[in-house]
């Protein structure tokens, strides 16, 4: 009698356990969503630079901007560059993909009033100092 007791005990325990791990939820399929997310392009730094426009490259659509700070080769669009000049203090943001800058907008930054103020006395103060 024990025997049987503790046979049927031990199919009881058996199916105890065969229950539990069948009610347990299936395991999630990978979570695509993530990887989706991987794989798409990080959002685009934009960076600026302000600085004297040294170079203007017409064929290879670029331009050189010299900074307190670095210097820079940017790829710009025609419309971009098509009231600039080699000297004028320029802003330009741009970002940098591969290793390659590439000009959001390049805009000529103004000529402080004090400066030209200062610029336009000067001149006017040599030909007076000639004079005498």
């Amino acid at each position: 009698m024990k025997k049987i007791l503790a046979l049927v005990m031990a199919l009881v325990f058996a199916l105890t356990v065969t229950v539990a791990f069948a009610e347990q939820p299936a395991a999630k399929p990978a979570d695509t969503t993530k990887k989706a997310e991987l794989a798409k392009p990080a959002k685009e730094k934009v960076k600026t630079i302000t600085g004297k426009l040294t170079a203007i490259d017409t064929t290879g659509k670029s331009i050189t901007v010299k900074s307190k700070k670095q210097e820079l080769i940017i790829s710009v669009t025609d419309e971009q560059i098509k009231d600039l000049k080699v000297g004028d203090k320029v802003v330009a943001k741009y970002t940098e993909e591969d290793g390659k800058l590439t000009a959001k907008s390049v805009k000529k930054v103004a000529v402080k009033a004090k400066k030209a103020a200062k610029k336009a006395r000067k001149k006017a103060e040599k030909p007076a100092e000639e004079t005498k």
